[in-house]
């Protein structure tokens, strides 16, 4: 059976795109994958800081994350979007147990050191309570599946101390498909694959060498979030995933089964 690492961004986790986003992961399933989940929610968490006052720091399409805005993708991602998608999986048939990458130990982490990232400018930045991943509980995972579930991730790390991380889902999920020996990885977002031209559909680029990718990157044709996207894709396809998508809700199955059809398809 083919494995498949889905990531899922908080942008097509409500509404339709949810709905549509779990009928595609059921299909997949149906067509033979072994699906694992990983889930960000990076809108809503910035939208539940603004109601509680809580100023957001976003550099090169990365949060800062302070002790308060810890405390807010706690109750975001590891709280409603957790259980919001496992039931929406559920509804599609798909047999889901929701996880907190940090409580249940599946994902362990150190703190990020300070670091210079693309688009954050020439100065290291130090990310507060971000996580770097260190491994995952992979024996955990095969238990689940053993016991038919569908194992769906919250981005949170769990430090040897105790201590909780936020960790971009792109690094989760890109991480995990390398530990799994995934044959793909999908990354699903509400824009779909990399553009030219980010407010235009028709600029696709449908396959894009890591090289191509780098170059627009470094050009300014790729920006914001789809920065980590694609960056998070590279050591992937190093280390021998078969495949990286970065697709909408609907195309997740059709990517799987026809490679290169839908969205952008990353390869080495």
């Amino acid at each position: 059976m083919k494995r498949a690492v889905v990531k899922l961004g908080g942008d097509v986790l409500g509404g339709e795109a949810l709905t549509v986003a779990a009928a595609q992961i059921a299909r997949a399933r149906a067509a033979g994958w072994r699906v694992v989940i990983v889930h960000g929610g990076g809108p809503q968490a910035t939208e539940l800081a603004g109601r509680l006052g809580v100023a957001q720091k976003i550099v090169g399409g990365r949060r800062v994350t302070d002790e308060a805005t810890l405390d807010v993708m706690k109750m975001v991602v590891a709280g409603k979007l957790n259980v919001d998608l496992c039931v929406a999986l559920r509804g599609a048939g798909v047999a889901a147990v929701g996880v907190s990458g940090a409580a249940s130990g599946i994902v362990r982490a150190t703190k990020r050191p300070p670091r210079v990232v693309s688009g954050g400018g020439a100065e290291a930045v130090d990310f507060g309570f971000v996580g770097d991943v260190d491994g995952f509980d992979l024996d955990l995972i095969a238990a689940l599946e053993l016991a038919g579930r569908v194992v769906v991730i919250a981005c949170l790390g769990a430090g040897a101390g105790g201590d909780v991380f936020n960790i971009n889902a792109d690094v989760v999920a890109s991480q995990l498909a390398t530990a799994l020996g995934a044959d793909a990885l999908v990354a699903c977002t509400a824009v779909g694959g990399v553009r030219k031209d980010k407010d235009d559909p028709a600029t696709r680029i449908a396959r894009m060498t890591v090289a191509e990718a780098r170059a627009a990157i470094a050009d300014g044709t790729v920006q914001g979030g789809m920065i980590p996207k694609l960056e998070e894709a590279f050591a992937p396809l190093a280390a021998g995933v078969g495949a990286v998508h970065i697709v909408a809700p609907g195309e997740i199955a059709g990517a799987l089964e026809d490679v290169g059809s839908a969205g952008t398809l990353l390869v080495g």
